[in-house]
């Protein structure tokens, strides 16, 4: 039988959190798949909790702490099998989830990436998501711009399309993802299953967005990147949203800073606003 899906489960330092992420994904239906373990520089049990489980599916490998889009490279480079399919170590998955998201996959030939609904906790209650977080399907370019509109953890894509959209930014500490998929819905439309199959867990203190403050500034970084992208040719209906998206970005985080007292930073994002006050 021909491997058909890579499973990338990234980890630092959440050695209970990964026990459960594992055992979902060896719960599942459909099995023909590998777990890619990438410890991205743990210092905790993590290493003993993944080779207790003793399966021949599992590979573990260790580096030293890069961050999470590192690890998720490093995962991709790896991988074996012509899907891959992401899952961060704090969040689960219906044992369904790779049955029916394959299966639809093949059955749209045509999407090269594919993601799901799904069940958000914090803190062990569920939470109902913002209608700003609602999932949507086909060109998507537009709802990306403000927020990431993907979750990592309900992601099929095929491998091939990191050879056309490139890799993670390992520049990026957070908001890696918001723009992994800009340059994916810049070009490519999305297949969304309206299946609640992944559980998102949130409001627990080693969170990377709970780390991180002014999470704008790393996703002006993506935008302006994406406008001087020589791999992407942008339609002009796109330069302008995303344009107009980077200055109300720069202008809200410029007006953080001065509030905060961080005068230098907050000019410099006031002049980057005026600087894209163009036409085009």
């Amino acid at each position: 039988m021909n491997l058909l899906i890579s499973v990338i489960i990234t980890s630092c330092n959440r050695q209970n959190f990964l026990k459960t992420a594992i055992e979902s994904v060896l719960k599942q239906s459909f099995q023909n798949f590998e777990i890619l373990i990438i410890d991205d520089g743990s210092t905790d049990n993590t290493e003993e909790k993944v080779k207790s489980f003793k399966h021949k599916k599992i590979k573990y490998i260790y580096q030293k702490n890069q961050g999470v889009s590192s690890a998720r490279n490093r995962g991709i480079k790896l991988a074996q099998a012509p899907f891959i399919s992401f899952l961060d170590s704090d969040d689960t998955w219906k044992k369904n989830k790779l049955e029916i998201q394959y299966k639809t996959m093949l059955e749209n030939p045509q999407y090269l990436l594919s993601h799901t609904e799904e069940i958000w906790y914090k803190n062990g209650k569920i939470l109902n998501p913002k209608k700003i977080h609602k999932k949507h399907h086909g060109n998507i370019f537009h709802q990306s711009l403000k927020l990431c509109a993907i979750s990592p953890s309900t992601v099929l894509a095929r491998k091939d399309l990191f050879d056309i959209i490139g890799l993670f930014d390992e520049n990026l500490m957070v908001c890696e993802d918001y723009d992994l998929w800009l340059r994916f819905t810049a070009r490519f439309p999305i297949l969304l299953i309206p299946e609640a199959l992944a559980i998102k867990q949130g409001g627990h203190s080693d969170q990377l967005s709970q780390k991180f403050t002014g999470m704008d500034k790393f996703r002006i970084y993506a935008l302006e990147k994406l406008l001087n992208n020589p791999k992407i040719t942008l339609e002009k209906d796109k330069l302008e949203m995303i344009i107009k998206e980077l200055r109300r970005k720069c202008i809200i985080y410029g007006k953080g800073c001065l509030k905060h007292n961080k005068q230098e930073e907050g000019e410099n994002y006031l002049a980057l606003a005026k600087k894209y006050n163009q036409p085009i």
